[in-house]
């Protein structure tokens, strides 16, 4: 039996309103790779942080470039979480 991969992309943002725009380009040209996207944020911190959760889809190394340019923007960092089925 054949083994899937199912990965959560979790990127945590320091502030919303600077990053935003940078993290927008790039989800938009990985647009492809995410099946869903929840966002969240930090209400007791005036709303600056945020959390966004994406489940994404293969192929593995194309993942690795979208993690890979959302590292570059000052204030985002990026945890993933990969379950084998």
């Amino acid at each position: 039996m054949a083994q899937d991969t199912h990965t959560i992309v979790a990127v945590h943002i320091t502030d919303r309103l600077k990053e935003a725009v940078d993290i927008q380009k790039v989800l938009t040209k990985y647009g492809d790779l995410v099946k869903t996207r929840l966002g969240l944020h930090e209400v007791d911190s005036g709303g600056m942080s945020g959390l966004l959760l994406l489940d994404v889809i293969p192929p593995a190394d194309r993942i690795a470039e979208f993690q890979n340019e959302l590292e570059q923007i000052e204030g985002v960092e990026v945890k993933t979480i990969s379950f084998e089925h």
